[in-house]
């Protein structure tokens, strides 16, 4: 029988360990972790880089490069296409990562993860348009879109597990936080090579050739990022799991096909799971991706006044991560996720309001705030998502209800917005739309359980 998600204790953390890991070993684990919360980051950071490159070049180039077409909606709408292509790939890459990660290794699955990231952004670098290769420059971006989605559906809960189960007791969220500032970091490392680019090469030279430099530019990241994550160490709690999984006289159903058990033992917590997180990705994907080509094409705000509030309101974001994630170690998960899904539902149709100022300094301070109240439901997610699940179904839970939300909230967001604008020419859509999801993630954290002080050892 499928368990409620409203269930604590013992069914969320499985069943409890046979023997632990020797003090000595904990002890390492323990003084590693903020190592290891590290690599975590330079790895989230990297993938959302390149997510960002393309959801940035979508909105200034990529539609009349390969999509051409005497109408600039079509030309939009087409290039977020491509973005959306990303996203219906991530389930896939649930799938493959959720089961290298729960079978063979947390750190494993994410070395290969961030390696097909890699390829496949500068493989969009290096791609004739269509202009030069007619059909196939189209057909070839999608595909390389599918590689990329496909990798970042095994990137995050990866990330944040390795963070996690090498956490010291009662800092869970801390590490696990340390990684969900990859996303705004990533976008503010892509905005200080797109800006300058943009500023050097010109409007026409980004839109001709220079566009290409921000993909080709991540081979430098990734050969650090592969280099930091070869040298940590496995998750304990993934060890101790395999041991005893190893031990046993007959092989649980859940080593063998993780996702298959997930859906039929928690699809409760996943569904919940899922929803719990799409409004943020909603906040994060309309603010960080959709607006920067919104508002200067649709409101006739400069571009750089577009990245420089998107960039200062990722910025504060990252600054309140690790208090808010510390925060939640303390009082809980749920209180401070409520908190931030409450203020978002308030604050959304103000914040995309402000675009219809045209003001600089209000659209900045909009954003700063949006943003601000995001990281109040980002920063503990990434404690939260992955305490609704037992260790060995563990990176295919977490990752499954934060991709889904992603694919749902995110992916398909810029194209939601894209047709709702088209029917109602006014940014207050924007916010009733972007509310309308948050205010279902309140729902949902309503009906799911606090969870930090279940066991994650076990």
């Amino acid at each position: 029988m499928p368990e409620s998600p409203s269930k604590t204790g013992p069914e969320t953390a499985g069943p409890r360990a046979a023997a632990s890991p020797p003090p000595a070993e904990k002890s390492a684990a323990r003084t590693e972790a903020p190592r290891v919360a590290a690599a975590s980051l330079v790895g989230t950071t990297i993938e959302y880089y390149d997510f960002a490159v393309y959801g940035t070049a979508s909105a200034l180039v990529l539609g009349p490069a390969f999509f051409p077409s005497g109408n600039p909606t079509v030309s939009s709408l087409a290039a977020f296409l491509t973005f959306a292509a990303a996203f219906l790939s991530r389930p896939l890459g649930v799938v493959l990562f959720g089961t290298i990660g729960d079978r063979l290794g947390r750190r494993q699955a994410l070395v290969a993860s961030l390696l097909l990231m890699g390829v496949a952004t500068v493989g969009v670098g290096l791609l004739p348009t269509y202009e030069t290769a007619g059909l196939l420059a189209p057909v070839l971006l999608v595909t390389l879109r599918l590689l990329q989605g496909l990798s970042m559906g095994g990137e995050w809960g990866g990330a944040v597990l390795l963070a996690a189960e090498h956490a010291p007791p009662g800092r869970r969220a801390l590490y696990a936080s340390v990684p969900q500032a990859g996303p705004s970091l990533g976008f503010l490392l892509s905005s200080a090579v797109i800006l300058p680019t943009l500023h050097i090469a010109g409007r026409d030279g980004f839109a001709d050739w220079a566009w290409r430099i921000p993909f080709l530019l991540s081979t430098v990241l990734v050969v650090i990022g592969l280099w930091v994550r070869t040298t940590v160490s496995e998750s304990p709690v993934f060890r101790d799991a395999a041991q005893r999984t190893a031990q046993a006289s007959a092989p649980a159903p859940e080593s063998r096909f993780p996702l298959a058990t997930l859906l039929k033992r928690y699809p409760g917590r996943l569904l919940l799971g899922t929803g719990a997180a799409i409004g943020g990705s909603a906040v994060y994907y309309l603010t960080i991706v959709y607006s920067l080509s919104y508002g200067p094409k649709e409101l006739g705000i400069p571009q750089n006044t577009m990245l420089t509030a998107a960039s200062i309101g990722a910025a504060a974001g990252i600054a309140i991560t690790l208090p808010v994630a510390r925060l939640s170690d303390r009082i809980g998960r749920r209180p401070v996720m409520l908190t931030g899904a409450v203020g978002c539902v308030l604050w959304a149709v103000p914040m995309y309001a402000s675009l219809s100022s045209r003001d600089a300094w209000l659209i900045t301070g909009a954003y700063t705030v949006g943003l601000m109240l995001l990281a109040l439901m980002f920063s503990p997610v990434a404690a939260f998502l992955p305490e609704l699940f037992p260790a060995r179904l563990r990176y295919s839970g977490a990752s499954a209800a934060f991709i889904l939300a992603n694919t749902l909230g995110g992916g398909f967001a810029p194209l939601v917005a894209t047709w709702l604008n088209s029917r109602w020419d006014s940014p207050l859509v924007l916010g009733f739309y972007t509310g309308g999801l948050c205010l279902l993630s309140m729902l949902c954290l309503l009906a799911l359980p606090e969870t930090r002080d279940h066991e994650f050892d076990s």
